[in-house]
């Protein structure tokens, strides 16, 4: 692409998405491990897609060192990178978009957020930072005792 083009001048963005019917970090892993397998298992590539309705119009921002957020339980948890965006297809003959998402999580420190439809950008300076386990006495306890917490307004 030619220098001085919309393109060159991309920004990072991110997208957050609500994981619906994930009960936990562990979860969305085990989920996400058990596509992979089922993949493998027919033959096909390997490849973690998160299908969605809506191509993000800021797909160069996205792709660009995005990453999609995943809000588990009504709180921030984790992140996966974006690696591509493809034309898909839904199952009732729709047009749709893939995410293409690289497969490592990467947890963030835990933030409240309020369910939504679909996925929203997210700009990078309203990212929750990462900080996996270790980053604070929360990461040890169970889930449900972190939302009450929070709910108390003790974290």
């Amino acid at each position: 692409m030619a220098r001085g083009t919309q393109a060159d001048n991309a920004v990072t963005v991110h997208l957050i998405k609500l994981a619906v019917g994930v009960e936990s970090v562990e979860h969305l892993a085990a989920l996400q491990s058990g596509r992979l397998s089922e993949a493998r298992a027919q033959a096909r590539e390997p490849v973690l897609r998160h299908v969605t309705r809506s191509r993000p119009q800021r797909a160069d921002e996205v792709v660009d060192g995005g990453s999609l957020y995943w809000v588990i339980k009504r709180v921030i948890q984790v992140r996966q990178r974006v690696v591509d965006l493809q034309s898909a297809v839904k199952a009732d003959g729709r047009p749709a978009c893939a995410l293409i998402l690289d497969p490592g999580l990467v947890r963030t420190r835990p933030r409240a957020h309020r369910p939504f439809q679909g996925w929203r950008y997210l700009r990078p300076e309203d990212a929750p930072p990462d900080g996996g386990p270790g980053i604070g006495s929360v990461d040890a306890l169970p889930n449900e005792m972190v939302q009450e917490l929070r709910r108390l307004g003790l974290l």
